[in-house]
């Protein structure tokens, strides 16, 4: 079973539980996925199964794409809707437009500590519930699109396409500090991850082999070389091909018979491997 699977993960679960369930149900040994969801969160998830597991590191770098509805008035102690309120605060919409204007871009985001950062080992989630806290260095993060879709009393809803390694709970806490007031994620649904959109995905109920995608379908819309048989066994060699016309980067590899070999990068004219499938099983 090598292949993947677009999954609208329930709330209340966490992406591990969902994994295994959909493993189990497609009878799958060996399985991934490519972006984790706190279990608070709903939406995209993709699961990877077999040889597919090799492509998660690519299937990361994607952008994602959320709906975030932000609670104005009101801090937790995990800076979403799991924590306990500790502080309460009136608000104003009055400066929205430039509050948004501000997170936009390129920004700095100081990880929550309520997060699976390690720090000597140890997740900050854990740290943090022992009452500990530690300095968190700021990472760059893109926000290339912040929209504000409406207001019910304190719920902010905002769409969100940022790159990955951004945490919408640190961007609503900074965007209620901006308009004033204190804040916290009362919701999150991932609607896109890459080319992938949640109105392609399944629920969990519904899971089953028929549903998994091939492997090639994971990689469209990607910079692609196909290879004739000797030249594909040189590259699973570790030899260098010189293939002139390829965009510098990481490109699909096909067969002549339209089978996806893997993974490789390009540069200047030479190809090597990067990631490739295992022909025994695939």
């Amino acid at each position: 079973m090598d292949g993947g699977l677009l999954l609208d993960k329930p709330g209340g679960m966490t992406s591990n539980a969902a994994l295994q369930q959909a493993r189990r149900a497609i009878g799958a040994k060996k399985a991934g996925h490519a972006g984790t969801l706190d279990p608070l969160a709903t939406g995209l998830l993709i699961l990877l199964f077999g040889e597919a597991t090799k492509l998660a590191g690519l299937l990361l770098d994607g952008d994602k794409e959320y709906i975030a509805t932000l609670k104005l008035g009101e801090r937790t102690t995990t800076a979403d809707a799991e924590g306990e309120v500790v502080e309460r605060k009136d608000f104003s919409l009055g400066k929205l437009d430039e509050a948004i204007a501000r997170f936009t871009g390129d920004i700095l985001q100081t990880p929550p500590m309520h997060s699976a950062l390690k720090r000597d080992g140890v997740p900050l989630y854990k740290l943090a519930r022992r009452g500990e806290t530690v300095d968190r260095p700021a990472r760059k993060v893109r926000i290339s699109q912040l929209e504000a879709l409406g207001c019910d009393g304190p719920l902010l809803r905002l769409r969100v396409r940022c790159s990955k390694g951004t945490y919408i709970r640190t961007l609503a806490e900074d965007i209620g500090v901006a308009l004033g007031t204190v804040a916290h994620l009362a919701g999150l649904r991932r609607t896109a991850s890459g080319s992938f959109r949640v109105e392609d995905a399944v629920p969990l109920e519904r899971v089953s082999r028929e549903a998994v995608l091939p492997l090639g379908a994971l990689l469209d819309g990607m910079p692609r070389a196909e290879l004739d048989t000797a030249a594909e066994a040189r590259l699973r060699n570790g030899q260098a091909l010189q293939i002139s016309g390829l965009e510098d980067g990481v490109c699909a590899v096909y067969g002549r018979d339209g089978a996806l070999i893997g993974l490789a990068y390009s540069d200047h004219d030479s190809l090597r491997a990067k990631r490739l499938i295992n022909i025994n099983k695939s």
